[in-house]
């Protein structure tokens, strides 16, 4: 028999039981649409992950006095040492090849206040070069530049969300506050940032000089952190290994372990995508276990078909019909249960990656090359399913066919 009259036979048989055809292809549509929307999920959320820990800076390495770990999702300092200074600065920039740029940092909490507002909050002290570092922008006004650093201006940068709570939605531009004790005038607003991949608020902080923060502030002659930037991304591997080459040298730790800890952007970025990689494996694969219960419903329907259709079966072997006429039959609606399945799955699970995304509910990244291994997935484990039923089908005699009927 033609390919073309098996086709639609397998039409015809299968528009005659719509409700039975739409059940049997229903475990296919709902495994293939949750894979589909599963990856898309994950891979969202694998993208959201990577955009923040790229907008803490570009080519970024950090730089940490002491040992820190990651405890609780977030990292902590074990131990607080006072060995890193501003000097080392110096020495980087001019025996690190590979770093282009190198900016010193202290941060604390303290209480900030305008007239009857407070708000305790993050104020870091940082070199100019920090803003390019760590691709800081601002809303509005300006940033400090090198001479007001030098000479402790009292000059502050503020966070979105400090503007926020001690503003409300005014202008600050001009005001004083006071970080602590000390007055500072506010000279810029920073462009928000959000979340950064630890969990913390990248607005709620104040952005004072440095020298100011050192000296009027905290009152001390070591930094906390350096932030360096690579000359590349390529270079991010070979400007670990100098920085800690020339640290330990400036820090005379011959036969001691490091009094700091480097935090490497590559490294993080490649921890953060097998992590989320990982996830978006695990919850796709247990969608898609949803597929053996599609293929399974298939083996069934076709197997009630076969039953069915002994009489039908015994006749077209009567008139002529061969065994492998018979099997193709059954072989061929059996995809198109699967395939038809595939496809509306396949479309069942973009549309709704595509309304999670547009409402707002949740970042989506469609994957096509996982919708389309969904699709092959559920076409061969439908024809896979099907192959029994089809052979069984094939296996009757017409004899016995006819009398069974």
């Amino acid at each position: 028999m033609k390919l073309s009259r098996n086709l639609a036979l397998s039409y015809e048989i299968l528009a005659t039981h719509k409700l039975r055809t739409l059940l049997s292809m229903l475990g296919i549509i709902v495994g293939v649409g949750a894979v589909v929307l599963m990856v898309a999920a994950g891979k969202g959320a694998e993208q959201r992950i990577l955009d923040r820990i790229r907008d803490m800076g570009t080519n970024l390495i950090v730089v940490n006095a002491g040992q820190t770990r990651i405890i609780a999702g977030r990292q902590r300092q074990m131990s607080r040492v006072t060995t890193l200074v501003p000097d080392d600065v110096k020495t980087i920039l001019t025996d690190c090849p590979s770093v282009s740029l190198a900016a010193p940092a202290i941060s604390r909490k303290l209480a900030t206040r305008f007239e009857s507002e407070n708000t305790n909050t993050n104020v870091l002290g940082m070199t100019p070069d920090g803003f390019r570092i760590r691709n800081i922008d601002v809303a509005s006004g300006r940033f400090f530049d090198a001479e007001e650093s030098r000479g402790r201006r009292r000059v502050a940068i503020l966070g979105a969300t400090v503007a926020n709570n001690l503003f409300n939605g005014d202008d600050p531009i001009g005001q004083k506050i006071r970080v602590g004790r000390i007055p500072f005038e506010v000279i810029g607003v920073t462009r928000p940032k959000g979340i950064d991949a630890n969990g913390a608020d990248q607005d709620d902080l104040i952005i004072v000089p440095l020298a100011t923060a050192m000296r009027r502030l905290f009152n001390v002659t070591y930094v906390d952190r350096i932030y360096v930037q690579a000359v590349n991304a390529d270079a991010l591997g070979p400007a670990e290994k100098e920085l800690r080459s020339v640290l330990r040298q400036r820090h005379r730790l011959r036969g001691k372990p490091d009094d700091f800890t480097i935090q490497n952007q590559a490294t993080l970025l490649k921890t953060e995508r097998e992590t989320s990689r990982s996830m978006t494996l695990l919850v796709g694969g247990a969608a898609g276990i949803s597929l053996l219960v599609g293929g399974v419903g298939i083996l069934a329907v076709m197997l009630i078909s076969v039953r069915e259709r002994t009489g039908e079966i015994g006749l077209r072997r009567a008139v002529g019909a061969r065994r492998s006429d018979i099997r193709n039959q059954f072989l061929m609606e059996a995809a198109i249960l699967s395939c038809s399945g595939g496809i509306i799955g396949v479309l069942s699970g973009v549309g709704g990656a595509l309304t999670l995304s547009r409402l707002g509910y949740w970042a989506t990244v469609i994957s096509w090359p996982a919708s389309a291994v969904g699709f092959v997935f559920s076409a061969s484990l439908g024809i896979l399913f099907g192959i029994y039923p089809a052979l069984r089908a094939a296996d009757l005699e017409p004899i016995e066919a006819l009398r069974a009927e």
